[in-house]
């Protein structure tokens, strides 16, 4: 990892209105627990649907998107990318750097916001909480990865992300069983399931693929972004 790099993405992924929509997200997602909570449905089944459709199937990967595609993407398409290939940087290392920053970010503004959810509707009741947010966590560190990459490989990177978040995870990866097992919110949904005891939380897919599926993803996207870093000239051109 390289502290200049890091510094430099935090400051540009949290210091443009990117910011905004990493708050919104995680507030709406309160705002809906607190109401839960006021009208009284409150109870284990109505958290877990919650944090089954908003935390892990919206909040989720739209968190990635952002933080995935601000950290390299917008750097690519204004051509500042240049000055940074330019420095005597492996280029390998600014995409593992780039990808600590977006995985950092997205475990921030997930995690700790489904944590918040689940605890002020059922505490620490059957191990929701604590499942959903290391579903969440480990889901949004796949999904920076894998975000990360579509930035580098594409300049459509945002519109094919929203495409794939909507149509793949939201649509296909739901209705679809044979489909779930090359879902990311269904893999994080698999490692909820293996820490909460709730009965209303149950998944299709096993632990063991879930967890080499997310590991695979994370470090190939990572590596593949590394190599894709390579083809680039310091023209900016690929």
């Amino acid at each position: 990892m390289n502290g200049v790099i890091a510094g430099i993405s935090y400051r540009a992924l949290l210091g443009r209105r990117r910011i905004w929509l990493l708050v919104l997200l995680p507030a709406v997602l309160l705002a809906l627990a607190v109401l839960l909570r006021t009208v009284g449905a409150d109870g284990e089944r109505a958290t877990v649907e919650l944090l089954k459709t908003f935390a892990i199937g919206i909040m989720l990967p739209l968190l990635g998107l952002i933080a995935g595609t601000g950290v390299i993407a917008p750097e690519i398409d204004d051509g500042t990318i240049v000055h940074l290939l330019s420095k005597p940087i492996p280029r390998p290392v600014i995409a593992q750097t780039k990808f600590l920053v977006a995985a950092s970010v997205v475990a921030v503004f997930a995690a700790v916001p489904t944590f918040l959810a689940a605890y002020l509707l059922v505490g620490l009741e059957s191990g929701v909480a604590a499942g959903f947010t290391l579903g969440a966590l480990i889901g949004g560190v796949a999904y920076a990865a894998l975000f990360m990459l579509l930035g580098v490989v594409t300049r459509h990177a945002v519109t094919i992300g929203i495409a794939y978040a909507v149509i793949w995870e939201g649509l296909v990866g739901n209705l679809v069983p044979g489909a779930r097992r090359f879902s990311v919110q269904q893999w994080a949904q698999t490692v909820a399931d293996q820490i909460s005891t709730s009965s209303f939380l149950t998944t299709e897919i096993g632990l063991g693929f879930a967890a080499t599926a997310l590991a695979v993803v994370t470090a190939g996207g990572v590596v593949w972004a590394g190599q894709r870093l390579r083809s680039f000239s310091l023209t900016g051109d690929e």
